[in-house]
């Protein structure tokens, strides 16, 4: 293969790249509950640039190619809030989602208002939720949204990062 991914802070000119893979990537979900109305499908440019600048974004490179993206932000209760975990078909089944999340993660335990975090999936996205699961954050509620759509929200505290890291 001879290329690596690397994975760094956002830049200003990734918005555009990063819309369009959230596009091509929240198709299965859209597909999955039956709703191409979902808002990563309906997300302007201006409104991901300005979710960006009040925020943290990171991108995953593969060359020059944007292939993964996630973002969050630190609200004023200490929770960071992690959104629209985004890996490139292509590149999915190969860790790099849980690599983007583990760095999003330590971005924000470096921040120390980030006392947990959190993040929310559908019902039926099995393997997000297995993803999250996997990294140590449970379940903590669920909202009907929509009449095929129930979103589960799932945290972790933030200290439990450093302690899974040590083991």
């Amino acid at each position: 293969m001879g290329m690596s991914v690397t994975i760094s802070a956002a830049a200003a000119q990734d918005a555009e790249h990063i819309l369009k893979l959230q596009y091509l990537c929240y198709q299965s979900e859209a597909e999955l509950y039956g709703d191409y109305g979902i808002e990563p499908l309906t997300q302007s440019l201006d409104d991901l640039r300005a979710e960006i600048a009040q925020g943290h974004a990171l991108v995953a490179r593969l060359g020059d190619e944007v292939v993964a993206s996630v973002r969050g932000r630190v609200d004023e209760g200490g929770t960071a809030r992690i959104a629209k975990l985004i890996v490139h078909p292509r590149m999915q089944r190969h860790g790099l989602g849980g690599r983007l999340l583990d760095a999003i993660e330590e971005h924000f335990a470096g921040e120390p208002a980030a006392k947990r975090f959190q993040l929310f999936t559908g019902h039926r996205s099995e393997s997000n939720l297995r993803l999250y699961r996997s990294r140590g954050y449970v379940p903590v509620s669920s909202e009907q949204v929509g009449p095929r759509l129930a979103l589960v929200t799932l945290e972790k505290e933030a200290a439990a990062r450093a302690c899974v890291a040590s083991a």
